[in-house]
């Protein structure tokens, strides 16, 4: 097994890394261009030299056995200590060159994409790739190196990792159009304790902050209803299904198009923040803490400006705006 690991080849790691990935060898050799009998045979050499199997069969799905979510977790560190690597080599002959990837949570896609875009315009030899997955997804990809940074609201304290303010992340209560409280000035949340709060599932983000409302209301719904994503809970809001907090960034299409009516509830919104995360260990290539520090400058400011017609008076002194 030792021979193995030391003749191990990149290719052959990429093609595992790929097909754990998408739990699909058809999927992999797609992704990597190659034949799925290619995939199929590298993987089982794989197994086959190291007398372990690495997936289970089940029809047309393939799943990690232990040894195989072992070997994935070292597989992908080593790709992504090579990447670091090809872009340090890569920065050394072009400064405006190379490959940056970063992980947002769900509610980050409506905004990050469009920054990611804005910056590529003034460097198109730079490759940003990103990716969408639940906070945890995001925190284990930041540990194994599979990603360089990642946006999020909440900062985890669970990780020797450097966090740093992006923009303010305000929380909304979102009705239907023809909520009876749509055109109340302001009133307190108690007054909606007959309405459902459609909320995001548990561990996520928003999830988070309701139950922080919650808490420090001394409110309890009379009823919830849990819901996958964002999408689906703005449309069940639109229904008239509920209300919901929400992060307004979520929302500029729905508010723009009358299809959402903001709540004017006491205490809201409740201010939160976006931060950018990276690994304190990180070997950032220039690449990489170029893009981060354009996400950090700009960010802020053009998200304020994005929902100034939307929202209700900015903050006085706002130190995400740059000046």
């Amino acid at each position: 097994m030792l021979n193995l690991l030391r003749n191990l080849t990149l290719r052959q790691l990429q093609i595992f890394s790929a097909a754990s990935q998408y739990e699909s060898f058809a999927r992999a050799a797609e992704a990597l261009h190659l034949t799925q009998p290619a995939v199929s045979m590298q993987i089982k050499q794989l197994e086959e030299a190291l007398g372990l199997t690495l997936f289970e069969r089940i029809g047309r799905r393939i799943t990690l056995t232990e040894a195989g979510a072992t070997l994935s977790h070292h597989a992908k560190r080593i790709l992504g200590d090579i990447k670091d690597a090809e872009d340090a080599m890569r920065s050394l002959s072009s400064a405006d060159g190379g490959t940056v990837s970063i992980g947002l949570v769900s509610a980050a896609r409506y905004f990050v994409p469009r920054q990611i875009s804005r910056y590529s315009e003034r460097h198109p030899k730079v490759d940003i790739r990103f990716s969408i997955g639940k906070r945890d997804l995001l925190l284990r990809q930041l540990q194994d190196n599979a990603i360089d940074l990642a946006v999020m609201g909440r900062t985890p304290v669970e990780l020797d990792a450097h966090c740093e303010p992006l923009a303010y992340n305000p929380h909304v209560i979102a009705a239907s159009t023809t909520h009876p409280f749509v055109d109340a000035a302001c009133f307190d949340l108690h007054e909606l304790r007959h309405d459902t709060f459609l909320l995001r599932e548990p561990g996520s983000d928003t999830a988070a902050v309701a139950s922080e409302m919650f808490q420090h209301h001394l409110f309890t719904p009379a009823r919830t209803l849990a819901l996958d994503s964002n999408e689906t809970v703005k449309q069940a809001v639109m229904a008239g299904m509920g209300v919901s907090l929400l992060p307004l960034h979520t929302l500029r299409l729905e508010l723009l198009a009358h299809e959402v009516s903001l709540l004017h509830v006491n205490g809201t919104p409740i201010d939160r923040v976006w931060h950018v995360v990276h690994m304190n260990a990180k070997q950032m290539s220039p690449t990489c803490a170029a893009f981060r520090r354009f996400l950090i400058e700009k960010t802020g400011a053009w998200l304020e400006g994005l929902f100034a017609d939307l929202t209700p008076p900015a903050h006085a002194a706002n130190p995400f705006v740059q000046t």
